[in-house]
C-alpha cells in the first residue's frame, strides 16, 4: 500500500463522518448526546466492534 492510498481512505473517512453532521445537524446533536450517556464500557464495546469490523474488512478486500 502506497501513501497515496492512505490518504485517500483518510479523506473518504472524511467525508463519510461530515455526512451526517451536514444532512442532519439535530440528529446528529441528539445522537452524540446520547453518545455522552453511555457508560465506559458500552463506549469500548462499541469500538472494540468497530475496530474488528474494519480488519475483517480489510482482511477480507486485501488480496
Amino acid at each position: 500500500m502506497d501513501s497515496d492510498t492512505l490518504w485517500l481512505a483518510l479523506a473518504f473517512v472524511l467525508v463519510i463522518e461530515g455526512l451526517f453532521p451536514f444532512l442532519s445537524p439535530s440528529g446528529w446533536r441528539r445522537t452524540f448526546t446520547q453518545l455522552l450517556q453511555l457508560s465506559d464500557g458500552q463506549i469500548r464495546f462499541f469500538a472494540m466492534f468497530s475496530v474488528l469490523g474494519g480488519l475483517v474488512l480489510i482482511w477480507w478486500l486485501t488480496p
